[in-house]
């Protein structure tokens, strides 16, 4: 066997928060009784990564990597959920090669893509035609909408995004390229996942909640945590409350932003943003033996 890796100390982590829903408290209580049976489930920007303005500049916030390590070892299995490309999130993360994190996994465009620890090897369904076509198209497509200057395209492979962030009025940059992007989607049979300050153009049929339930249900899970920021975690959120239906105990946690009040109504708790979410994964590694 090589040295130990050592991480750094966690620091001094307050006590558990208490959900504000029955459903939460249970899911709660469920995951510290059987962790064993419990998948943590989290996306990436936004919950485990700052957002910033300029998504490639996204890393992992720098106790999330400690956190997870922490805690994996103690439950069933963590995963992280996302839009972006897998080998992405993995590498803007720092997840692979991470003691405790041997059998990590990440969901990456939505689930179209899988990356596991175990084989540090990406597995993904051929790409829609669509999004090509879009691809080529969307600059003047943005160009034809001089108006909304300092909107840029970001590529994510399988989907294509617009952001607003940087426009002289985001908000109303936003609004004015919702419906327009929608129609150019919907010629190449896409759909526009909206999100914060951000249009994305994608396949139908690939969404964050899909892939969660499949992935529950692959493990054989008990009980899930899910941790997301986004419009486009709410079909997450909706999968963990259809999986309470069967039985499947869930607790749901909103990375706390203005930006996105319709997740923190849905939310069984409300955590302080990515620093929250590393609190929160901290604390329940600390919980669990």
């Amino acid at each position: 066997m090589g040295d130990p890796v050592y991480f750094p100390e966690l620091p001094e982590l307050p006590e558990l928060p208490e959900p504000v829903t029955p459903a939460g408290r249970e899911g709660l209580a469920a995951l510290l009784a059987r962790p064993g049976k419990a998948v943590i489930a989290l996306d990436f920007d936004g919950t485990l990564a700052p957002i910033v303005a300029d998504p490639e500049q996204a890393r992992a916030h720098p106790g999330a990597v400690p956190a997870l390590a922490a805690l994996a070892p103690k439950v069933r299995s963590v995963a992280v959920v996302t839009g972006r490309p897998a080998g992405v999130a993995v590498r803007y993360g720092g997840l692979a090669g991470v003691p405790g994190l041997e059998h990590l996994v990440v969901l990456g465009h939505y689930g179209a893509e899988r990356w596991d620890a175990v084989s540090s090897t990406v597995h993904a369904a051929e790409p829609h035609p669509g999004v090509a076509s879009v691809r080529a198209e969307l600059p003047g497509f943005l160009d034809g909408m001089g108006a909304w200057r300092g909107t840029w395209i970001e590529e994510k492979g399988r989907a294509v995004a617009v952001h607003t962030r940087r426009a002289a009025d985001p908000q109303a940059a936003f609004e004015a390229l919702r419906e327009p992007l929608a129609e150019l989607a919907s010629r190449h049979g896409l759909i526009v996942e909206p999100g914060r300050l951000v249009l994305e153009l994608r396949p139908p049929g690939m969404d964050k909640g899909v892939a969660l339930a499949d992935y529950v249900r692959e493990v054989g899970a008990e009980t899930v945590l899910y941790a997301g920021d986004d419009l486009g975690d709410l079909p997450a959120f909706a999968a963990v409350e259809k999986l309470r239906s069967d039985q499947v105990r869930g607790l749901l946690v909103c990375s706390g932003s203005a930006e996105v009040a319709e997740l923190a109504e849905r939310a069984d708790l409300v955590v302080d943003g990515p620093q929250g979410v590393v609190e929160l994964l901290g604390s329940l590694a600390a919980q669990l033996p």
